[in-house]
């Protein structure tokens, strides 16, 4: 009974930061989730050249995200340890540790606009080269224009990021919420008038989809910006004055950064080239692979609000010499991550028409082919979304412990020694079509989770008995 209220009590805490997060992960994949609505209206062909260009350019932007995630960890434990010598924490951060905290937002700004020109740049360097790696002449055309308008966008994208990280790790998420929920909304209606040509906007199609949206990441890192310069706790330490921004300290987010950036790309390359191998079983499997995809990725923001949460707790905890506290995160939060993805399993496998229907219409004869496939990969879906959960809050919670590198070189071992092979033979010499691909995703997750959390309790106990005594015993 004890061990249920302890459960409880850590959960309450835990939601206290993750849920705005989660909420705002999800009004953010809405985004991406009302583009795919608006390519399936298109027709087929569309949702599977649009699919494609939103795989090349998640990829790249999840990657870019990878490199100043550190900063929410870097600026929690700052103010963690302000809050352990002062009784008044905003006096504390905005006076001992601004100093601090305002060098890693000029070098989280000078990282997030590097990343952006270069991926830029790469995003539409790999629409040219989309035909050399198998996919149909016609639809690697299309994606060719939606990449090359998406491209723009990607730096402001990375600025709301930092900007993100920042106000995450002082604590006070909740603007992100209301800002990203208006995005939504603004995004919905651009796209209409960019494909369409309405109120006096050219008509442009699939490549319309891509102008709406990089215009949205713009203006949503200015209102996130305004947002902030409004917070009194969060103003004074704001500092997007990127070109001001310390050397040292921008090696140091690089070098917290990039293996969180591998690890990220490690995920979405592993993602990105089942999408590949899906496309080479025609456009209906692609599409298929497109709209289930985006389902993952939806119930994925709430492992990312977790993982985030789960990962700035553990920080702060061990700030404060709380080892015990920060063992008991892992377990809250893979609590709470299965509670979420059963019911969402349950939807899958109950309601499957409903759930596919935004992308796919029953009564077309063009959309019955992927609609089936759609169908029976949701089966695989509802168990791999689970270990899909669990390996992304284990790679939040080696992030509180300041160990990236070791989520990286799991994900290698998970997702590309194990998964992407175990996708190919189940796919091709055993199963013939897609939903092999899926059960290897599956299983490359699976192991990367157990890696992961096996790391993560072994790290922590060999911390926690490193400690000095009274601090160990203080936990």
């Amino acid at each position: 009974m004890q061990q249920l209220t302890t459960l409880a009590r850590d959960s309450r805490a835990l939601a206290a930061l993750a849920v705005p997060l989660a909420l705002t992960q999800l009004a953010q994949v809405a985004l991406t989730t009302t583009d795919t609505i608006m390519m399936g209206v298109l027709g087929t062909e569309a949702l599977a050249a649009g699919g494609l260009a939103l795989v090349i350019f998640n990829q790249l932007r999840t990657m870019g995200v990878g490199l100043v995630t550190s900063v929410g960890n870097q600026v929690a434990a700052a103010a963690a340890r302000a809050e352990r010598a002062a009784d008044n924490e905003a006096v504390a951060v905005a006076g001992a540790d601004g100093d601090e905290v305002r060098g890693l937002v000029r070098a989280a700004m000078a990282v997030a606009t590097l990343a952006g020109l270069a991926g830029a740049v790469l995003m539409v360097l790999i629409g040219q080269a989309a035909t050399w790696l198998g996919q149909d002449a016609a639809i690697a055309h299309r994606a060719q224009g939606m990449l090359a308008a998406l491209a723009p966008g990607l730096v402001p994208c990375l600025w709301f990021q930092a900007v993100r990280q920042f106000t995450v790790g002082m604590r006070r998420p909740q603007a992100l919420l209301q800002i990203t929920l208006a995005s939504v909304a603004v995004n919905a209606a651009l796209n209409w008038a960019f494909i369409h040509g309405t109120w006096g906007l050219p008509q442009l199609g699939l490549t319309g989809i891509g102008v709406a949206t990089s215009s949205v990441y713009l203006l949503s890192f200015l209102a996130l910006y305004a947002s902030a310069r409004r917070d009194p706790q969060l103003a004074p330490l704001l500092s997007p004055d990127f070109w001001r921004a310390d050397a040292a300290t921008v090696r140091r987010l690089l070098g917290l950064g990039t293996p969180i950036a591998a690890t990220y790309g490690s995920e979405a390359g592993f993602f990105s080239v089942t999408a590949l191998l899906a496309g080479s079983f025609g456009p209906a499997a692609l599409a298929a692979h497109t709209a289930v995809n985006q389902l993952v990725y939806i119930v994925f923001q709430v492992a990312v609000g977790l993982s985030h949460a789960a990962s700035i707790n553990v920080s702060r905890e061990l700030a404060l010499g709380a080892y015990a506290a920060a063992r008991r995160i892992k377990n809250t939060a893979l609590a709470c991550g299965a509670a979420a993805t059963t019911l969402v399993g349950l939807a899958y496998l109950t309601l499957p028409d409903l759930v596919l229907r935004p992308y796919f219409d029953p009564d077309s004869v063009a959309d019955q082919q992927g609609l089936q496939i759609a169908t029976g990969l949701l089966s695989v879906v509802a168990v791999l979304q689970f270990f899909d959960c669990a390996q992304n809050i284990g790679v939040g919670l080696l992030r509180g412990l300041d160990d990236t590198g070791s989520g990286f070189r799991i994900t290698l071992i998970g997702y590309w020694a194990v998964g992407l092979p175990a996708a190919w033979l189940l796919a091709y010499p055993l199963g013939g079509d897609t939903r092999g691909l899926w059960l290897g995703l599956l299983v490359g997750l699976a192991t990367t989770a157990v890696l992961l959390l096996r790391r993560y309790s072994r790290a922590l106990t060999a911390k926690a008995a490193a400690a000095p005594e009274s601090v160990a015993a203080g936990a």
